[in-house]
């Protein structure tokens, strides 16, 4: 086992600890940074979301990737495992990390207690360094709301705020959702 601590690393050296290891490790301009384990209710949200959002786009050329691919953003010297994102066209890999891409139109973390602060700040302002972003979605764990924040000119990010009985569009990939149905588990039942 690689001592990931010991020091700053290089990003070649991240992608060799990353892609030998069974801890998903993020990249934030030299450290290395274990993730934490999610919980059930993290991954049910994180299903449905892509297989909401994969049956929405099975029609045209976009992939829903889950937080098995990273996505690396230069511009932010920082490497992430989103819970979700989306690519439309042929994905464009990293020139130095061929297990990370670099042109998500949209990126959906789902909150946890442990990273919705990191998830609001840090991370949405690497994001918004991609020049391919166009819209970044936050789930709630704690009640049925989902945000999107949504690129307008001038670098500008505007907030659309959805919550139980509506429908959540996002426009870069031309497609509506409801957020009742982001909740639903395999029995109908709405949660939280």
């Amino acid at each position: 086992m690689v001592d990931v601590a010991r020091k700053r690393v290089t990003y070649a050296e991240y992608v060799a600890i990353a892609n030998d290891s069974d801890i998903k490790y993020e990249y934030v301009a030299g450290e290395v940074i274990a993730m934490a384990g999610g919980t059930v209710e993290h991954g049910r949200l994180i299903g449905r979301a892509a297989a909401l959002m994969d049956r929405a786009l099975e029609s045209r050329p976009c992939i829903v990737l889950p937080s098995d691919l990273r996505v690396r953003i230069r511009a932010a010297d920082r490497s992430t495992y989103p819970d979700l994102h989306v690519v439309c066209g042929e994905p464009e890999r990293d020139q130095d990390d061929d297990h990370a891409i670099v042109n998500p139109p949209v990126v959906v973390e789902v909150l946890s207690d442990s990273t919705a602060g990191v998830d609001r700040t840090e991370k949405f302002a690497a994001y918004r360094r991609l020049a391919s972003l166009r819209e970044y979605v936050l789930v709630s764990q704690r009640e049925r709301r989902v945000e999107v924040y949504r690129r307008r000119e001038n670098r500008r990010w505007q907030l659309d705020e959805h919550v139980a009985g509506e429908r959540l569009r996002l426009e870069s990939l031309a497609i509506e959702l409801a957020v009742d149905d982001l909740y639903i588990d395999r029995v109908g039942v709405i949660v939280p």
